[in-house]
């Protein structure tokens, strides 16, 4: 597909800033990733608040139903953590966890490191940092955060806002998990989401409402995870943002779930 060809599909996704940033093909995955980061960070310029204006978008408008935008003033209802560093041999990965499987709800399922905005959080900037650091020890200094991603909406209501961040440097990364939260953390390449070889789809009932779900299969030191739902979304998302260019699926339609927060512990995980 040529460049022009191309256009009318990635100005549903990007701004006309981000379609001219593509990375030629010739280029390496650590180059790529180094150059798209810099310039989303560049571009991004700080509000009011401090939080980074967001770039992209959770779908396509034919693909999906976003979350109602929210003001730049006011708070995400939750927030997930990407955090990416790069594999010289393969290209950016990003930290996942398994949930614990004490856990009232989502018990055992992949989850982005993340949670509901407390009182003392300034922007899903900080919500992603702080829940990171509780969930798996991660040091908020560590993290360069280069770009916040248009709002999701959760099957529970809940704005979830992705934030992309970086780690230059992951030997620097000791993981403590909080056990009480999290039962195991892995990382996966990002560019996976993108792809349709570990995908598959089934039907779920929400409500009494059949809805289809995607799901990524993934081994990771002998172990068996499955990425779906919200978190699927939003890594499929989140790649797209970073490679510059669609899934070689066709995305499933985000269906429009409860109108109003869900008094959860956390933020919908999947």
């Amino acid at each position: 597909m040529t460049a022009a060809a191309m256009r009318p599909l990635l100005t549903r996704l990007f701004t006309s800033t981000h379609i001219a940033m593509a990375s030629s093909s010739s280029s390496s995955p650590s180059r790529r990733l180094a150059r798209l980061t810099r310039h989303l960070a560049s571009s991004s310029s700080s509000s009011s608040s401090g939080e980074l204006t967001s770039v992209g978008a959770p779908a396509a408008a034919a693909d999906a139903v976003p979350a109602r935008p929210h003001p730049a003033s006011s708070k995400p209802h939750a927030a997930v953590l990407v955090c990416l560093f790069e594999d010289p041999s393969g290209g950016p990965r990003v930290l996942l966890t398994k949930r614990a499987s004490s856990l009232s709800s989502h018990s055992g399922e992949v989850a982005l490191p993340g949670g509901k905005t407390d009182e003392g959080d300034a922007d899903a900037k900080a919500t992603a940092l702080r829940e990171a650091q509780e969930e798996i020890g991660l040091d908020p200094a560590l993290v360069s955060v280069v770009a916040v991603l248009e709002p999701f909406l959760s099957k529970n209501g809940l704005n979830v806002v992705p934030v992309i961040g970086m780690i230059s440097d992951k030997a620097l990364f000791k993981p403590v998990l909080n056990k009480a939260e999290v039962e195991d953390i892995f990382d996966a390449p990002l560019e996976m989401f993108l792809k349709d070889d570990n995908r598959r789809t089934k039907e779920m009932n929400w409500m009494g409402v059949d809805i289809p779900v995607q799901f990524f299969d993934y081994q990771a030191d002998g172990k068996n995870f499955v990425i779906w739902g919200l978190t699927a979304h939003i890594l499929t998302r989140a790649a797209a943002v970073i490679f510059q260019r669609q899934p070689s699926f066709v995305e499933l339609p985000r269906p429009r779930y409860a109108s109003s927060p869900a008094d959860g512990d956390n933020e919908p995980k999947s």
